[in-house]
């Protein structure tokens, strides 16, 4: 039966995250913008969503890290991690939508959506090139 359920478990937890995304309104992009708009007409929403999540996700996380300490893997942060960040930070913002409340709208035909989402995409295709050469480089192997 484990077997079974095992995996459904992550269509279910994307589905839950995909229907608390739609319910909180965080689906649309101007309430992002709103949130990244602290010298206008600023909308706190996004913190409180922020905020729930972190009530819900981080007693389950310190359990799951409890019963299992080889999890934990971290490395130091890294020029290329801070570098994605900023990129992600800059996309997020100009465009209003994070990774997951894109796939939810490009799901309903959104041209824009769609769009971020293909970008997207191309984004993670080069990250990955580089990734694979820096790889190479690292054991010698792209001289």
């Amino acid at each position: 039966m484990k077997q079974l359920l095992q995996p459904l478990l992550p269509f279910f937890s994307g589905l839950l995250f995909g229907l608390g995304l739609v319910v909180s309104g965080m689906t649309n992009p101007s309430k992002v913008q709103g949130f990244l708009d602290v010298g206008g007409l600023w909308d706190p929403s996004l913190a409180m969503v922020m905020g729930g999540a972190v009530c819900v996700a981080l007693p389950i996380f310190q359990w799951i890290l409890r019963r299992d300490s080889n999890r934990r893997q971290h490395g130091p942060v890294e020029v290329r991690l801070v570098v994605g960040s900023i990129l992600f930070g800059i996309g997020w913002g100009l465009s209003g939508y994070c990774p997951g409340p894109a796939l939810v709208v490009a799901s309903s035909g959104s041209v824009a959506a769609i769009a971020y989402v293909l970008a997207m995409g191309v984004g993670m295709l080069v990250a990955s090139r580089f990734g694979a050469l820096e790889v190479a480089r690292s054991r010698g192997e792209g001289k």
